[in-house]
């Protein structure tokens, strides 16, 4: 590379950089422009003649007197020098950080925008502004100036040049929105917003979404499990036409039922009161009910204690006489000698031979569990005989043991018994309601009770063959019957519970009868499937039962095994009435009276259940 005529240079011919700008550097917030200016360039001189000591034009003030040491003596003719002293190095200030470019300043004109293009290399330079005076900067040494090779690996000559600071390029403008990016490209604004507009835009955005959950709301409702069919009753009771009246006794407590069709009738207060030798009958089924019997069996033989056999000398209380240690008697026997003649003693036996305790705790125990089982909420046992007062009871509880007691034949045929022979036993044994059993009313039990705190007490059982059906099951109780005093050992009060049991017995076998209670067709209830279909079921034959006038029959509906249709014809049998109570209760099937749909498909997915 040549040098141009006039432009100065060192010994050996290279440029020298210029002295540095000493003009501070403007502050990056107050400059009205981001984008620094270019470095100035040293004016070139067109006098051919070097100077002999040109002095920096930049400079205002002068140079110190004593000039740096590495600096030569100017000549009038400076020869080439192969080993030139480096100019001195400017230094440059560091260019200031990129700012991050407000976005209103992107609207100024596009020169203000546009950064001034750099010199080109062989074009001549445009003269820079003076710069402004600065204090005198401390001498420093100078250093070797830096050559920049030249075009060819060969050449001689050699010119450095300054490196102008780098330009901070503008930063970028934020990036338009697609409507506006779309009219700048079209050339054409986007449309004013309207409320048409808007809602066609919003009912475009969100039907695919509301279609979607619309989708899945329908298929939850087809997915979810339907409610059950259900059956329903139309009335829970049938009350019998007509009345009847009983007999009942001005004070103390009675109840009447009728096995199979359920309680007739009761009287007084029902409160517990002290039992007597009732308790007996729950100490029977006790026994019975772990060591059942069949009719006329023997059953397991039980050996006598000398406790029972002690107890039999007691003049206070009902017992057996002349028993003996060691002596051994059936089940069945011990059970005639505890009912008819209602030994305390072989009660009391009885309970510690099933416990196979030494006394009769564990037994009373199993006594009470028992009530609780038959629902006997108002009956308290204390002790297998009856003897305690504290062994309380109701008339309305003594019919709920009768029932259940009656259906062991054991049990029936034994307190049927007017008297019994016992072997082992010196004299025969009677029954204390003999006469009630002969009386020619089919009595066929239970028990009598007496003691000063009962007054007189008795659970009686009699049968009816009402029509052509099979003999009819009563059971009833009369309890807390009090004699006028003086009433030695409670007699004069078992004869006067006899007597009005007799007369009540009297009246219900006169008051019996076949009454209807449902006929054929008759509706009786309902099915619905939960959604709120609804269809009537009727009876599909007569049902009668044994009853009294007056009495109220429990309805009940029940389903048929395998559960209810959810789709079925008119006429299906779709479950049983249940007219009565207890174990003997009779039944009618039941159908229905139309037809059973399944629910529609509107219907399900409608549904709020």
């Amino acid at each position: 590379m040549t040098t141009t005529p006039g432009q100065p240079t060192d010994d050996t011919g290279a440029i020298p950089h210029p002295a540095p700008d000493p003009t501070p550097a403007p502050d990056p917030e107050t400059a009205p422009d981001p984008t620094p200016a270019p470095t100035p360039v040293p004016e070139r001189k067109t006098d051919p003649e070097p100077e002999p000591a040109p002095e920096p034009e930049n400079n205002p003030e002068p140079e110190p007197e004593t000039a740096p040491e590495s600096e030569p003596e100017p000549t009038p003719a400076p020869k080439p020098d192969t080993n030139p002293e480096p100019a001195p190095t400017p230094e440059t200030e560091p260019a200031p950080a990129p700012t991050r470019t407000p976005k209103w300043a992107t609207t100024t004109t596009e020169s203000a925008r546009t950064p001034e293009p750099a010199p080109r290399p062989d074009a001549e330079p445009e003269p820079a502004p003076a710069p402004a005076p600065a204090p005198t900067p401390t001498p420093t040494p100078t250093p070797t100036p830096t050559a920049v090779p030249g075009p060819s690996a060969g050449a001689t000559d050699q010119i450095t040049a300054e490196q102008p600071a780098p330009l901070t390029p503008p930063a970028a403008p934020a990036a338009p929105a697609p409507l506006d990016l779309l009219a700048q490209l079209t050339n054409t604004p986007p449309p004013p917003p309207t409320l048409r507009r808007t809602a066609a835009r919003r009912l475009k955005i969100w039907t695919l979404p509301l279609l979607a959950l619309l989708g899945l709301g329908a298929t939850a409702q087809l997915l979810r499990p339907l409610p059950p069919v259900a059956l329903s009753g139309t009335d829970p009771t049938h009350t019998v036409a007509g009345t009847l009246s009983f007999p009942w006794p001005d004070k103390g407590q009675g109840a009447v039922r009728i096995v199979g069709s359920g309680d007739a009738a009761t009287f007084g207060g029902q409160k517990p009161v002290p039992t007597a030798s009732v308790a007996k009958v729950m100490t029977a089924y006790v026994i019975l009910k772990g060591h059942p019997l069949k009719k006329n069996e023997p059953g397991p033989r039980i050996r006598v204690d000398a406790k029972a056999v002690a107890d039999g000398t007691s003049e206070s209380e009902s017992r057996i006489t002349g028993l003996r240690t060691g002596q051994e008697f059936t089940l069945q026997d011990m059970l005639k000698m505890l009912m008819i003649p209602s030994g305390n003693n072989v009660a009391r036996l009885l309970a510690r031979w099933d416990t196979g305790t030494t006394d009769e705790a564990a037994f009373v125990a199993k006594m009470n569990e028992a009530a609780r089982e038959l629902g006997m909420a108002d009956t308290v046992y204390t002790d297998p005989s009856g003897l305690d007062a504290k062994t309380v009871s109701t008339a309305a509880d003594q019919l709920k043991l009768g029932e259940a007691v009656m259906r062991s034949e054991a049990f029936r045929a034994i307190v049927a018994m007017p008297n019994a022979t016992i072997p082992g036993l010196p004299q025969p044994i009677n029954n204390n309601n003999d006469d009630l059993l002969l009386a020619g009313l089919s009595i066929r039990g239970i028990k009598t009770g007496s003691s000063s705190a009962a007054g007189g007490a008795l659970l009686w059982a009699t049968y009816k063959s009402v029509g052509d059906g099979e003999p009819t099951l009563v059971v009833g109780a009369l309890m807390d019957q009090h004699a006028p005093p003086p009433d030695p050992d409670a007699l004069n009060s078992l004869a006067l519970v006899k007597t009005n049991s007799k007369k009540i017995i009297e009246a219900v076998r006169e008051g019996m009868t076949s009454a209807p209670v449902v006929r054929k067709g008759q509706v009786v209830g309902h099915v619905t499937d939960g959604l709120g279909a609804r269809v009537e079921v009727v009876a599909v034959r007569d049902c009668e039962v044994v009853s009294l006038p007056g009495q109220r029959i429990a309805l009940e509906l029940r389903p048929r095994q395998g559960g209810l249709p959810r789709e079925a014809a008119a006429g299906t049998e779709v479950g049983t009435l249940t007219v009565g109570s207890g174990p003997d209760a009779r039944s009618v099937p039941v159908a229905l009276r139309g037809n059973l749909a399944e629910p529609s498909l509107t219907t399900r997915l409608l549904r709020t259940r």
